[in-house]
């Protein structure tokens, strides 16, 4: 069924914390409701909204990744194509600023 995709590591994680989030975002929204506010971005937002926010940067981050690991590649003069990882750490690092002053 799942054949289709290549589901390595990084991408079952990256996944399965999309999943996580909306879980915890429900419940946190269920037990505390929230109330939108103006931060860095400029509409006012509510959690909810900054998390779909946070996860459409971390996916064009991951697109931009892959689309320039080879130039990467060429400029730093790797042997290989450096790791998803590191998309995957920068995505996580801007969810968080979003999330938390955006």
């Amino acid at each position: 069924m799942f054949e289709w995709m290549a589901w390595t590591l990084p991408v079952t994680v990256f996944f399965c914390s999309i999943g996580l989030m909306l879980v915890g975002m429900t419940v946190w929204e269920i037990r505390s409701p929230t109330e939108p506010r103006k931060g860095f971005l400029p509409i006012e937002t509510t959690r909810g909204d900054r998390l779909f926010i946070g996860l459409l940067c971390a996916a064009y981050v991951h697109l931009a990744f892959v689309g320039m690991s080879g130039l990467i590649t060429e400029w730093l003069a790797l042997d290989g194509e450096p790791s998803i990882w590191f998309a995957t750490g920068l995505s996580a690092l801007l969810l968080l600023v979003v999330m938390r002053k955006g």
